[in-house]
């Protein structure tokens, strides 16, 4: 195949891209997998080391955005170290918790709704992306959501709709899907077994690029789950020298985010107004920074 070929994905995908990538790379190498012209990859607000550097993120975030004061942050710095957690970190973690529980976390500007959003009452601050998923998903499948429940003003309502629609006895027929043949249809099956997991996809970046593919790294400036500090924080690991320095990016002759690149041909941008993900806020925006990275133009 000539056409280039990229893998792209965003959230979770910030573990499985960067490996599928890999993988066909090897494959190309050695001659065992399909015949690609792959030229790289790109990722969006990328869970990448969750324990690491994404969740570490989220305090900093909160503090960088104004929603927790300076004491409150400097306490936290104070009592709670990586990996260890004294009653003094668990005092403080619990006051930031009461100040950012009713802030969505997908986009901290964004009305917090009980339905479209995890359910803000059953969330901390450093819950995993996966806990805030899978209470939306419990939360809508199994309490037996109406569509008259679900507020249009929630930009995320359409999460909620789709798992009513998808489920709708006349769009299932009208789906071909066979009535006893498939359950409930729910946008994350948790109940799919599994045996392993990846903690973190650093290296996986890494192998990657330093085999000469490109890579797009993007984020939401107004996500707190996957925050862009966290994202440039494992950046900065791979110790790659910078190419472009901190700079601003246009669209219509505004500013749309902020760009660095480095050697081993990676990008790394964020996207004003972002959230999780940067795509379903600024969509326009994120097409013209596509468009202009898969051409090969500066940002």
């Amino acid at each position: 195949m000539s056409n280039p070929f990229y893998v792209a994905g965003d959230s979770y995908c910030g573990i499985t891209v960067p490996g599928i990538t890999l993988g066909i790379a090897k494959g190309i190498e050695d001659g065992s997998g399909s015949a690609l012209n792959l030229k790289g990859y790109l990722v969006g607000n990328p869970v990448t080391a969750y324990w690491y550097y994404d969740n570490p993120a989220k305090i900093p975030f909160a503090h960088g955005k104004g929603l927790i004061s300076d004491e409150m942050y400097q306490e936290y710095k104070e009592s709670c170290s990586a990996w260890e957690f004294s009653p003094e970190c668990t005092k403080s973690h619990a006051a930031i918790d009461e100040c950012v529980k009713d802030i969505c976390p997908n986009h901290i500007l964004e009305r917090l709704c009980a339905f479209a959003s995890p359910h803000p009452y059953n969330l901390k601050l450093n819950s995993s992306a996966r806990e805030m998923l899978q209470l939306q998903e419990d939360y809508t499948a199994r309490a037996g959501l109406q569509l008259s429940e679900i507020s249009t003003e929630c930009r995320t309502a359409e999460y909620a709709m789709s798992m009513i629609w998808a489920n709708n006895d006349t769009v299932r027929e009208a789906l071909g899907v066979h009535k006893g043949t498939v359950s409930s249809w729910l946008r994350c099956n948790f109940d799919i077994r599994y045996t392993n997991d990846i903690f973190s996809s650093v290296e996986h970046h890494l192998d990657v690029t330093t085999r000469g593919y490109r890579s797009l790294i993007y984020s939401g400036d107004h996500d707190m789950i996957v925050p862009s500090i966290g994202t440039q924080a494992w950046i900065r690991s791979l110790n790659f020298s910078v190419v472009d320095e901190w700079r601003p990016w246009y669209v219509d002759a505004q500013v749309a985010g902020y760009t660095r690149s480095y050697s081993n041909n990676l990008t790394f941008a964020t996207v004003k107004g972002g959230g999780h993900t940067a795509p379903e806020y600024m969509p326009k925006q994120c097409l013209a920074m596509f468009a202009r990275w898969l051409s090969g133009e500066p940002l």
